[in-house]
């Protein structure tokens, strides 16, 4: 890999020509690495909003805070186990869920990500997520393409002739389906898809929903209740990138760094082929 050029805030924002893209795929695997080694200590404890915390959330996000300091300096990183979020950012700033779905980690589930997103004027630009107790990693730039490649256990990633593109599918009719929650689906879930036909469901844990999609395996993935940005931007800018859309649920814009509503997110849908998933419920 070419050494990294630097990304500095206000300048323009390249990641494949710098080197910027495989750095910061470094880094996530690096720090999938840390949640993998954590494991054998998780340390849990409950944050003030009653959710679990671990070691690995804050070993994983040092490393990704650091690399973000260092590959793009100036430039706003927020992340979930923050002590204290940023109140202002730039035109770019970066997301970060340093572990998401913790639940299922505790739980000894293979089913948790690390994520990351690039956001630029309110809109993912990038996206890296890490699946690291299967050893994956699925990366896409909006306009670019998507992708899933492969990670040792020691972090090191697939040759560029293993990594394979990625892409939604076309809706089929009568074989529409689904990635839901694996522990819970809530009422207004099941409305919606009933609506739109979809029978087939997909169950699995945190943003490997958004994986899911983006590799096929899925057409929509709605989620109705209340999330956090740092849980959808990298996914989102995932599944732009393989050909698809996420949006609000009446197919509104959803934008990035609401400051005022502590980066809040009411609820989206994440589409493969959204014209193919309404066209055949109507």
């Amino acid at each position: 890999m070419k050494e990294p050029q630097p990304y500095r805030a206000g300048s323009d924002l390249t990641l494949v020509e710098e080197g910027l893209w495989e750095a910061l795929t470094e880094a996530v695997a690096r720090a999938a690495v840390a949640t993998l080694a954590a494991r054998s200590n998780l340390a849990v404890r409950t944050k003030a909003d009653h959710s679990p915390v671990t070691e690995a959330d804050e070993r994983s996000q040092a490393i990704l805070l650091e690399a973000v300091a260092q590959l793009m300096p100036g430039v706003v990183a927020v992340s979930e186990e923050m002590a204290s979020l940023p109140s202002r950012l730039g035109e770019v700033f970066v997301l970060i869920d340093p572990l998401d779905g913790t639940k299922e980690y505790i739980a000894g589930s293979s089913e948790y990500t690390v994520n990351l997103g690039i956001v630029r004027n309110r809109k993912p630009l990038a996206g890296i997520l890490a699946v690291p107790a299967c050893g994956l990693i699925y990366r896409g730039i909006v306009g670019i393409g998507a992708e899933r490649l492969a990670m040792t256990p020691e972090g090191a990633l697939a040759s560029p002739a293993d990594i394979s593109a990625i892409a939604v599918r076309t809706a089929s009719p009568g074989a529409l389906r689904a990635a839901v929650s694996r522990s819970h689906i809530d009422d207004a879930t099941v409305a919606l898809l009933d609506r739109l036909g979809v029978a087939g469901r997909v169950p699995c844990g945190s943003a490997l929903k958004f994986c899911r999609v983006a590799e096929g395996l899925a057409d929509i993935y709605p989620r109705l209740g209340t999330t956090c940005e740092w849980d959808v931007a990298a996914g989102h800018a995932l599944v732009a990138a393989a050909g698809g859309s996420v949006t609000l649920p009446d197919g509104g814009v959803l934008e990035y760094g609401e400051v005022a509503r502590n980066f809040r997110i009411a609820a989206f849908i994440a589409w493969g082929d959204r014209a193919g998933v309404l066209g055949r419920a109507a």
